[in-house]
């Protein structure tokens, strides 16, 4: 919850102190980002654990 109060303050920051637009990324952006965030994490977990994943 932290985390989200802090991304929505400092979007706000910006926004208010630079000017900067605030862009949608949209659904289909956020889904990438996704699944690559959850490839990294279990990729670093495998690792953690001696082991290495190969993509199919």
């Amino acid at each position: 919850m932290k985390a989200l109060a802090r991304k929505l303050a400092v979007l706000y920051y910006r926004f208010m102190t630079r000017g900067f637009d605030y862009v949608e990324q949209g659904l289909e952006q956020y889904e990438i980002k996704y699944k690559e965030r959850i490839i990294k994490n279990m990729s670093k977990r495998a690792s953690e654990l001696g082991y290495t994943l190969i993509p199919c």
